[in-house]
């Protein structure tokens, strides 16, 4: 059976690698924009390091001040470790933990401090977790289409740790294109595969991208099934502890078009989405 379409909202990734503060007041105007729109889910912001990530030290505060009275939108915070997780899963108003997985040694260390054997006991304990706090654990496969550091990659690679962390109990698996290395023409076979063998897990897909490629790598991923994606307005974003060059998110107005190219109406409110955009731009053309 296929899934039903989702589009995650990603207003953290955006935001995480900006060095000029974002006034709390500001941040929590953009989001209450953005959970007006319709979409699935809003990354909306992360129980990290305030040192590593200073940009968004002030989740709590910009949690507080979302109106959440008059939407479907769920929210979905990232968090690194399990100190983490349990801040997170204090607040009721949060559905998903999302936790970045990676395949590579080199960036996982890079990223989260700790080795993927570590990582993976992590993802045990967040899932037991969640369980006790009627949350859902979302696990990104960081450097999932490959990596720039030379560490081992390969389709078979990345579809045995979805195995490995599909048998811990998490039930939601996104596929992330860390440093936008992934093609087309590995995207799909990839998605072609795990979708059929995992039916009882939901795949999606996050992918950075330049303008030109952001197309075919979204094509290849409808084509092999995937119906989760995760974009960010105006394509903004990237994860700052690749200590490489990135390309941005896909941009949702891209994902939204490429969506129209199939037929596809994710059901938006089109008014609260244009007036979104336009905070989008006036927010993000002030603060880089």
């Amino acid at each position: 059976m296929e899934q039903p379409l989702k589009l995650i909202e990603c207003p953290r990734d955006a935001m995480q690698g900006i060095l000029q503060p974002i006034p709390t007041a500001e941040k929590i105007a953009y989001l209450n924009a953005l959970l007006r729109v319709g979409f699935h889910s809003l990354d909306f912001g992360s129980f990290v390091s305030s040192k590593a990530v200073p940009q968004l030290a002030d989740t709590p505060e910009v949690l507080a001040g979302l109106d959440l009275s008059q939407t479907a939108t769920k929210l979905l915070a990232i968090v690194a470790n399990l100190r983490g997780a349990e801040d997170a899963a204090q607040f009721d108003a949060i559905q998903y933990l999302g936790y970045p997985f990676s395949i590579s040694e080199t960036f996982q260390l890079r990223n989260t401090r700790k080795t993927i054997a570590e990582s993976l006991v992590l993802v045990q304990e967040m899932q037991a977790l969640c369980s006790t706090t009627s949350k859902a654990l979302v696990v990104y496969i960081s450097m999932g289409f490959g990596n720039p550091y030379g560490d081992a990659w390969s389709p078979a690679l990345a579809a045995d740790w979805v195995g490995r962390i599909a048998d811990l109990g998490v039930g939601i698996i996104s596929l992330a294109d860390t440093v936008g290395t992934a093609e087309a023409n590995s995207i799909g076979p990839l998605f072609e595969t795990l979708i059929p063998h995992f039916p009882h897990v939901e795949l999606g897909a996050h992918f950075h991208a330049a303008p030109a490629q952001r197309a075919a790598k979204l094509q290849a991923a409808w084509d092999g099934g995937c119906r989760r994606f995760d974009s960010a307005m105006l394509g903004f974003g990237g994860c700052p502890f690749a200590e490489d060059e990135l390309v941005g998110n896909i941009s949702t107005e891209s994902l939204l078009d490429f969506l129209g190219t199939q037929g596809v109406s994710p059901g938006l409110d089109a008014k609260a989405l244009a007036t979104a955009l336009g905070m989008a731009t006036e927010l993000f053309g002030k603060y880089h």
